[in-house]
């Protein structure tokens, strides 16, 4: 009897002390967890999730009549490819990549390059697979096939999920701004054309508002603030200068600093076919970008068809913008110095001219150090390494 109530004094002991710990366990876990909440949010509030976005742009793709006489293939379709082989990688590595198409793509019209510049469709393709995701049209070339072949040039792209800014496709009172939502950072996207080489006389009014995307100040600046408010930066591409300038107009200056007061973070500036210096702003404690020419990215504009062997260079701009919480800033800017590098084939094509391998070339990978120097000779050499100083000093930039 004794041994039996020792033994179950024995189990109540057991049992009170496991309830004991499982009491005090249950209570430790609670402070615990609550402690990693508090801490976490406690440490949400002082370091909110960091994001970033790089975005890269680039000037002109001009295809002259020359470039596509030269992709075409023996079936008789066009293979663009190969002139982006060595941007492939800068374009499709970037979380958003801009270029800057001049021209149309209209299959009811002949193909044609200056002065009415008209491709074939495959160089859309091309675009695609290079790794774009949107491409300006705000030029004063995007009329050379009338509206519907401008309307047409838009379809091609979106048919290829490309987006497209510089012209409305059905009104511009009606559609929406571009803004890409990138890495959970809305970076607006306008364009804006000086002017359309006296092609807009065959608009009607109407259909010159509905669709048209000119230098109107009152229209950008309306734009812009819109942007602003829906987006968390605007990166604005305005087509204005001087051909063959290497220094901005004052009409030039005054407008792009207007549009960096109206609210625009990054100016892309096109049309001079050479590029022009870059321009940080200070603004509300905030640093502002402009560059005022990207140049040609790829064209057959070179120093043996038009006497300037800067039309043969250009620029890819590199941006990086990073948001924190409900602010977003430019975290970088860098400019990579761009060439043009056509060599003959010795092949005299159906037209009667000899044809040309084309490729841009992004200066930084064929300088000593680069991971194709190596693919040029000592004349090439000289010519590239030349290009990539000359091209740093006009620029300037200085970015901090």
């Amino acid at each position: 009897m004794f041994g039996n109530m020792k033994y179950k004094r024995t189990i109540l002991a057991c049992l009170s002390f496991l309830a004991v710990v499982l009491v005090s366990s249950s209570i430790y876990s609670l402070v615990f967890e609550r402690n990693i909440e508090t801490d976490s949010a406690s440490k949400t509030k002082i370091s909110p999730k960091v994001k970033t976005a790089r975005v890269v742009a680039n000037g002109d793709i001009l295809i002259h009549d020359l470039l596509y006489m030269s992709a075409e293939q023996a079936d008789g379709t066009y293979d663009f490819n190969p002139y982006f082989t060595y941007v492939k990688d800068w374009i499709s590595e970037a979380d958003l990549a801009i270029g800057d198409y001049e021209g149309t793509i209209a299959s009811d019209y002949p193909l044609a390059g200056y002065p009415l510049f008209n491709a074939p469709s495959e160089i859309a393709q091309t675009i695609k697979d290079t790794g774009y995701d949107v491409v300006d049209l705000a030029h004063n070339h995007i009329l050379d096939s009338g509206l519907d072949g401008a309307i047409n040039t838009v379809e091609t792209f979106e048919n290829l999920g490309i987006s497209t800014i510089g012209l409305y496709k059905e009104n511009r009172a009606k559609e929406n701004i571009l803004i890409k939502k990138v890495n959970g950072i809305k970076i607006a996207i306008l364009g804006y054309a000086y002017a359309y080489n006296g092609m807009e006389a065959n608009l009607t009014t109407e259909e010159y508002e509905a669709h048209m995307s000119d230098l109107d100040e009152e229209k950008i600046k309306a734009d812009i603030q819109k942007a602003e408010k829906e987006s968390d930066v605007t990166i604005v591409m305005p087509q204005m200068g001087v051909e063959y300038q290497r220094q901005p107009t004052d009409e030039q200056v005054t407008l792009y600093h207007k549009m960096i007061d109206w609210g625009a973070d990054v100016i892309f500036g096109g049309h001079p076919h050479v590029v022009e210096p870059s321009e940080t702003i200070e603004k509300n404690g905030e640093q502002k970008f402009i560059i005022y020419s990207m140049g040609n990215f790829i064209s057959n504009q070179r120093l043996e068809t038009v006497d300037d062997i800067w039309t043969e260079r250009g620029l890819l701009m590199d941006v990086t913008f990073e948001k924190k919480g409900q602010k977003t800033t430019i975290k970088t800017v860098k400019a990579h110095p761009t060439m043009v590098w056509a060599t003959g084939t010795g092949v005299i094509g159906k037209d009667g001219f000899e044809l040309y391998d084309y490729r841009t070339l992004v200066l930084e990978d064929f300088i000593e150090g680069g991971k194709y120097r190596d693919k040029l000779d000592d004349t090439m050499k000289e010519k590239v390494d030349t290009a990539y100083q000359e091209m740093n000093d006009l620029v300037a930039l200085k970015w901090k």
